[in-house]
């Protein structure tokens, strides 16, 4: 029975937030099928040359996907039962004692919707914590990876052994496959946090949409991307805004097409070995804009730090490796593969354990190493 209201109670609350907004739009006169879809207040793409003007000045990127131990997703990071600065704050020390300088983060609009005030007021106090240790953050906004079905409230516990057995999709599988009554909300959180944040030199950058088109969505993702590319350039913030390249195969022609064409820089993910590594930079170089890639690093797939840090640094490519600290989330593991416990052999993911201590002590002399050249 609880479960049972739980969810009776998740879907009222998301029935409240559609009409709230929808309300609204209508009150100021924009109807979205209408009127607003005729109506062209996109900035312009930047251009290439824009593009490498503002990467000349950020200095060679390096830093990781961050998500502290004690959160097992991105509700439990920001929603304000769990929000927890102290841990944060360790461990982006621990961050910028090995040298990163930059973090990418994920925010889910569910915890914005319950109160968008609030959920600011925890983002300016995080980029505060970010900015007093040197390192500015990219802000991901939506995401098609691990659950489908994301609510608020107490979140899961891990299941033993499982890589992101908590994680959640933002919004979730049921606005891909056919409930496109949830776009005003969606909207409203893209260009609320972008009006709020577009301006604020402690964050790098956008990254609208993480891996659009996973979990065999395929094509079904592809109107939200192109609405929340339009949402963003609405706003038209100071900083880049992107979607990360990651689909290689035949699957997501598309997709790629509409996220090159509307990225200011280019990101890509990356968990294959070196030589793939090289193609790809080589491929990517043709469109003339910077690069980061925005996830590498899966050691069991030869994907590390020694084999692919060197490369990024030659070609002053910003990286972003998956993890930090091996917590809730439990990337140590590897994608659909129950690991032993308490932890692998050899990690999938993650730099340090809860303690401090790390997993490699020769990876962080190798990153100390070249970011101290930096």
């Amino acid at each position: 029975m609880q479960v049972k209201t739980k969810a009776k109670e998740e879907k009222l609350f998301r029935l409240f937030v559609v009409l709230l907004f929808g309300t609204s739009l209508l009150l100021t006169g924009c109807n979205q099928q209408m009127t607003c879809s005729k109506i062209n207040m996109s900035s312009p793409r930047w251009t290439a040359e824009q593009a490498n003007r503002w990467y000349s000045n950020q200095g060679w990127l390096v830093g990781c996907n961050f998500t502290p131990s004690t959160a097992i997703n991105q509700i439990e990071m920001w929603q304000e039962q769990d929000f927890d600065p102290e841990t944060i704050d360790t461990e982006l020390g621990w961050a910028q004692d090995i040298g990163f300088n930059s973090i990418r983060v994920y925010l889910h609009y569910l915890v914005w919707a319950r109160n968008p005030t609030k959920m600011k007021e925890r983002m300016d106090e995080f980029l505060d914590i970010a900015d007093s240790h040197n390192i500015t953050v990219m802000f991901v906004l939506f995401d098609d990876c691990w659950n489908p079905d994301p609510t608020l409230g107490k979140q899961p516990d891990p299941k033993p052994g499982t890589h992101n057995s908590g994680w959640v999709q933002c919004p979730g599988g049921e606005i891909q496959n056919r409930d496109k009554a949830l776009y005003p909300v969606l909207k409203a959180y893209t260009q609320d946090l972008l009006r709020s944040f577009g301006r604020d030199k402690r964050i790098l950058a956008w990254d609208l949409y993480n891996e659009p088109g996973n979990n065999e969505y395929f094509d079904k993702s592809l109107p939200l991307l192109k609405k929340v590319f339009e949402w963003a350039r609405q706003v038209n913030p100071s900083q880049p805004i992107t979607v990360g390249l990651w689909g290689w195969d035949e699957d997501f022609p598309q997709i790629n097409k509409v996220t090159i064409e509307n990225s200011d820089i280019i990101t890509f993910h990356h968990y294959n070995n070196t030589e793939h590594l090289k193609k790809k930079i080589k491929e990517f170089k043709s469109f003339g804009r910077p690069m980061l890639c925005t996830e590498y690093m899966a050691r069991t797939r030869d994907c590390t730090f020694e084999s692919h840090m060197p490369v990024f640094k030659k070609e002053n490519i910003g990286c972003f490796n998956w993890g930090l600290v091996s917590g809730k989330t439990q990337t140590i593991f590897q994608w659909d593969t129950p690991g032993k416990l308490p932890e692998p052999d050899v990690w999938f993911h993650d730099i340090f354990r809860r303690d401090g201590t790390v997993f490699d002590p020769e990876e962080i002399k190798l990153i100390k190493r070249l970011t101290s050249t930096n």
